[in-house]
Parts: structure tokens; sequence; C-alpha cells
């Protein structure tokens, strides 16, 4: 059954619940009948993926929502995830934000049943839907009973486009397919991302106590990858709504390097030359690449169509398809296929254009006013993790450093997990690579037991191969290698 709200029109229905817990889309569609709009609210006899119904299907030729798609983006593949033990009745509400002025902003809200008195709200990755971490995220935590809220970054995905499309993105540089990301459209500032994720938890609270009664008692924030960047800035910027976070490989932004203009280009500019000397790692290219930061190269069959390798996997899927996003959108003014995807020079460009302003506008800051735990792979090869998890780590500790007097700054932690990669799906093909996804769960268990009963919080360690989060840790600090085969 299905209650939707188009602009300021409802249909309400009292849905019957246990006595303990009278939810109803009546409460939760008039008590945010002003912040959202096209919002459907249903009972869920399963609010976990096990429901088809949970995730939507993607909409047929349209790239712009993709939710199926994009809840597998950050999980991994369906044998390595935890399973799922349990049903979890409650109620799904699914809507725009009426707030947005283009239109884009989406929302998402699940309210179990039973509930624990908490609220999780999440990021979204790359420019993914509110779906997104719907395995990763969603499926942990609503077994357990929190209320789980996510949102898009106030942006559409993608649809397919020409090389004549001035904003358009080739999504892989040996092929003539082109893309534009909505998130380029004029009006979509990378600012949004910050600005959604808190309006996201003001109404998730605002939903929360309409369907419960009283409002969460703590709020976490958790997301991966750009994600994981919304959930630095929720804990920089709003600490009234949120208790803590979890950042999953979060992006680095900063006006100065590094950056992820200042990452990509070497690493697009060298692959060719790599790949020409046929995966030679003592070759100059692979020496450059890795100079940029990069973790090694793994090749597990250089001679076959394609290729079978690591870096092969980056070079046709995200390197610079993601540099062309973020160069499109912070400098635009700069001839991207003309002048060049891999000789593209920030610094150079900052006397030409305003993308250092651009980048200062959206950087995270480092001043954390709740807790906050990074988890990053030593072989992210998206996201070198020295110039994203290591450069945030010392932008926190750089950031605390005037607090002499008064109560300390809130508590950080890098946890690296040795050979985690950012994307999971990849140790199927590289079973010398770790997943992440399990140390995520376990890292808000220590966050919630660190915010709620005072347990300090693990050290920031290196978590060796087949290892877990220890209070005593084997490696305390940074790991000593980005890869152990």
């Amino acid at each position: 059954m299905l209650l939707r709200i188009c602009g300021t029109a409802a249909l309400l229905l009292v849905i019957p619940f246990s006595a303990s817990a009278a939810l109803t889309c009546a409460d939760v569609l008039n008590a945010l009948r002003r912040d959202l709009v096209d919002a459907t609210c249903f009972v869920s006899a399963d609010l976990t993926t096990k429901n088809e119904q949970t995730t939507p299907p993607n909409t047929a030729g349209d790239f712009s929502f993709t939710p199926r798609t994009d809840r597998d983006v950050i999980a991994p593949s369906p044998a390595k995830r935890a399973p799922i033990t349990k049903a979890v009745p409650g109620l799904q509400i699914q809507a725009r934000i009426a707030s947005d002025p283009l239109g884009q902003a989406r929302f998402l809200l699940r309210l179990p049943n039973d509930w624990n008195g908490r609220l999780v709200v999440a990021g979204a990755s790359g420019t993914r839907s509110e779906f997104n971490g719907d395995f990763a995220w969603s499926d942990l935590v609503v077994q357990q009973g929190y209320a789980y809220a996510s949102q898009n970054k106030g942006v559409l995905n993608l649809r397919l486009s020409t090389a004549a499309d001035p904003l358009a993105c080739r999504l892989n540089p040996d092929l003539p397919v082109f893309v534009t990301f909505y998130a380029n459209d004029p009006g979509q500032v990378f600012t949004r991302w910050a600005e959604f994720m808190i309006e996201a938890a003001r109404i998730a609270r605002d939903g929360v106590k309409a369907s419960y009664g009283p409002p969460p008692r703590f709020t976490y924030a958790v997301g991966t990858s750009n994600g994981g960047y919304q959930v630095r800035r929720a804990v920089e910027l709003a600490p009234e709504l949120f208790d803590g976070g979890v950042d999953w490989e979060g992006t680095f932004v900063d006006e100065h390097a590094p950056n992820i203009l200042t990452d990509l280009p070497p690493a697009i500019l060298n692959y060719p030359d790599y790949r020409a000397g046929v995966f030679n790692g003592l070759s100059t290219a692979a020496k450059n690449i890795q100079a940029a930061g990069y973790p090694p190269d793994i090749v597990i069959n250089a001679t076959s169509s394609p290729p079978v390798t690591f870096w092969n996997n980056h070079w046709n899927s995200f390197w610079e398809v993601t540099q062309c996003q973020w160069q499109k959108r912070l400098d635009p003014t700069y001839p991207t296929y003309t002048s060049g995807t891999g000789t593209y020079n920030y610094v150079s460009r900052l006397s030409y254009s305003d993308v250092g302003e651009q980048m200062q506008d959206f950087a995270t800051s480092g001043k954390i006013q709740r807790p906050l735990i990074t988890l990053a792979g030593t072989m992210d090869a998206l996201l070198p993790i020295d110039h994203h998890a290591r450069a945030y780590a010392r932008k926190v500790a750089d950031s605390a450093k005037p607090k002499k007097h008064g109560p300390g700054a809130p508590a950080y932690r890098l946890y690296e997990i040795q050979n985690g990669n950012h994307l999971e799906t990849y140790q199927d093909t590289f079973p010398q690579l770790q997943l992440i996804d399990p140390h995520a769960g376990r890292a808000l268990e220590l966050l919630v037991d660190h915010v709620e009963r005072g347990r300090s919080l693990p050290p920031s360690q290196c978590v060796a191969r087949g290892g877990s989060i220890a209070d005593a840790p084997a490696q305390p600090g940074h790991c000593a290698s980005l890869f152990v085969p």
C-alpha cells in the first residue's frame, strides 16, 4: 500500500503496528509536508534488500536514476556480503527535497518498527543516488534497529551525450562513449554536497520524531568516497545534528595540493606508456605513477585482451572520467580533450582560472566538532591514501594544535586497511586485496561505544591482512607498505 504527496496534496493512511510502535505514514508525511515533494510512504514487511521493494529498479533507458546499479558500487560482491539474518518491518519514505531549486535533490528514510533510538544518515558516493548505501550501510543498520536516512548530494547521475557537448566526458579513454554528468550543469556547485547531507539529517530527525514520539537520542553520519567527504563536512559544520561519523575512503578536498585535480593527471599521462611497455613495473612510466602517490599495479594477465591488471581497471573506468568531471565543474574554460586530460596542471591553472577559489568553496577544514573515524585502503588507486585519508588526518591534527587549554578536540582515528581498495568487487579478480566493508561496520560499533558509553577509541593503526581493529595494535600509525603480497 502506498501513500504519495504531490506538492502539498496528501493521502493519509494509518497503518497498524504493534502497540509499542504505532507508526503511521500519515504522521510522517504530515510532519514533513513542507520539506518533501512527490513523497511516497509505504508499509514494508522488510526494510532490508531481501525485499525487492526496498530498492526501486533503474529507470529504463535513463541513467539519471539508477538505484540498483548504485547499491552495487560500494559493496562487496553478493557472495562476500554479510548475510541478512532477519526481516525488518517498518516504513519507507522516498521523496524529493522541496527546498532544492533544481528539483534534483532526493531523500530516503527507513523507519523500523523496533527502533533502537538512533538515526544513521548516509552520504552517497560518486554521483550516485540515495540508494547507494543499501547493501553497504542500510542492511547493516536497520537490522540493528537504527532509523536510516540517505540523500543524493542534490544531484542526479548522468545522461548519454556526444563529444559535441562542451560538458561531455569520455567514459573510457579508449572508447568514443560520452556522457554528461548532471553535477556539471549550471547551478550544481559542489557546495551542495554538504548542504544536502545536513538537510537530510534535519528532515530525518523530524520524521523520526513524528514516527516514534521522541527525536533520535543519537545521530551518526556514514558514507563512502564522495559520501565520506559528506561525513567529514557533517561533523565539521553541524555538531547540533550529528554525534559522530564514519568516513570510508572520503575524498580529500583542498585548494592546495594534493587534490583530485593534482593526483589524476599523472596517472592518465603515464599509463599509455606503461601499457605499451607491457606493464613493466620498473619502467619510468610505472615509477611516475607511483611517485604521484598511487599504489603498485597488480598484474594477473598482461597478454590477454583486454589485459587483466589493477591499474588497467582504473584506466578503463575511473581515472579520466573522474578527472574530466571535476575539471569541467571547477575549471570549465580548460579545453579538456584539446589540451589533454593527462597534461592538466592544477597549479598552473590557478593563474588562468578561478579553479582554486572553486575548490576552496567546498574544501574540508579538518576542524571536526564531533568524533570521526576514517577507514581507508592502502591500495586505493582512485583516491591514493597519502593524498586523501592521510592528508585529511594531517589536517585534523593541524586544526587541533591550537587547542592547548580547555576540553580537547573530538577524537579522530584513521584505520588503514592493508591492501584495501576503493572498489570492493575488485577482490574477485585480485585476491590479494582486502575488503573494507567488515571494518566499516566495526568502526560504527566502536564509534557508538565511544559516544554513548565513553569508551576510548582504539588508536589509529594499520589493520593487517586478515586482522581487525585492535585496542593494542601491532602496527600503530600508518602501514609501512602500500602493498603486501
